[in-house]
């Protein structure tokens, strides 16, 4: 899990909560409920780790276990979800560092981020009910269920629901870079 990783990011450095999360610039309280599995970080609070630690993302979800089998279970997935607790994501896959899968969910209004960003990966996008605008370089591609927008994800990118009803999807990375 992210906050068993992180923990053993921090205590490898040397980091108190209260200097990591000082550098992160979040709060103590947060670190702990992370570090102890009692809530999942946003996006956002990922990325800030991340860059304290000089890592990729995706090393804050390698599994040094993760099984060589793996089945995910519905209320059973680990979540991340954006600034403000808007958008979620499940985590579908293990954390071995080859391949990210999502379950996304974004409600009318909602967008992935502010501001489109951009990581070295390839990502695919498979719309399952609603619809989903992927902002790729600046444009956008309206994605209808059963459709899916392939992209380098190191064009800057973001998710939009300029919809009616909440969109579903499914996201693949690979390597992983959320």
């Amino acid at each position: 899990m992210i906050g068993d990783r992180l923990r053993d990011l921090r205590t490898k450095r040397g980091l108190s909560l209260r200097k990591l999360a000082a550098a992160a610039e979040v709060s103590p309280g947060l670190l702990s409920q992370i570090e102890n599995n009692a809530t999942d970080p946003s996006l956002s609070t990922i990325r800030k780790l991340a860059a304290v630690f000089d890592e990729p993302i995706s090393s804050l979800f390698e599994e040094p276990d993760a099984p060589a089998v793996h089945i995910s279970r519905p209320g059973d997935r680990p979540q991340l979800t954006a600034s403000g607790g808007h958008n979620a994501y499940e985590r579908l896959t293990p954390g071995r560092g080859d391949l990210e899968v999502l379950l996304g969910r974004l409600e009318p209004g909602e967008c992935s981020s502010a501001q489109g960003w951009a990581h070295a990966s390839t990502e695919c996008a498979l719309v399952i009910e609603g619809e989903l605008t992927a902002e790729v370089a600046g444009e956008q591609y309206r994605i209808s269920p059963g459709q899916s927008i392939t992209f380098d994800s190191r064009l800057a990118h973001r998710y939009l629901n300029a919809g009616r009803v909440t969109a579903r999807f499914v996201v693949a990375v690979t390597p992983p870079n959320p």
